[in-house]
């Protein structure tokens, strides 16, 4: 079976914070919008949510086992896992630029009708430097890509890089700080 992660899970160091899985897939699934939007009152930031609805969303296709889908149901909790079907799924194998055939469940996390992020629980910069170190280690397109398909970046934002307070930060590089400041600057302060 297979997690499209479309948030902290594109990152390969953030998924192993919570159990093995098998190469990810860049992949792109019509049908789901992705939001910045408060969970529920345990989560002190704002993450990414989807929503089913018009539009697509890039993420990564993650094989897993059973016994980690239950894992990856602890790490999302607040949302709720549903079936994508195959046919809104676009994957590539990387090598040979073909499309992927899947015969197995799919599975995304998703969270109806979210609140906006604000000043208490706000969008936290070691989140977006998070995943988009996952988006940068597909392709800078695959990251601005991202970006540009993710709504909400004009609420409440909060730089925390000094004093991290999302718990999962992982695999983020220092070479990765100037690119990610420059593809969210754009989005968060329009001219």
């Amino acid at each position: 079976m297979y997690i499209f992660g479309y948030g902290s899970l594109i990152n390969h160091h953030s998924r192993l914070l919570t159990s093995q899985t098998g190469k990810a897939v860049p992949a792109t699934v019509n049908g789901l919008q992705r939001h910045w939007g408060k969970v529920d009152g345990s989560y002190k930031i704002s993450p990414l949510v989807a929503m089913l609805g018009k539009g697509h969303c890039n993420g990564v296709l993650v094989k897993i086992g059973e016994n980690s889908l239950v894992e990856f149901d602890r790490r999302e909790k607040g949302y709720r896992r549903i079936e994508l079907d195959p046919a809104d799924v676009a994957a590539s194998h990387a090598v040979e630029n073909q499309k992927m055939v899947i015969n197995e469940p799919i599975w995304a996390y998703i969270r109806a009708n979210p609140q906006p992020p604000c000043e208490v629980q706000p969008i936290m910069q070691t989140y977006v430097d998070t995943v988009l170190a996952g988006c940068l280690s597909i392709s800078e397109q695959f990251a601005k890509t991202f970006v540009e398909t993710t709504q909400g970046w004009h609420h409440p934002f909060e730089n925390d890089r000094q004093q991290p307070k999302y718990g999962n930060l992982a695999g983020v590089l220092d070479e990765h700080l100037m690119l990610i400041d420059q593809l969210i600057a754009d989005v968060r302060h329009p001219t």
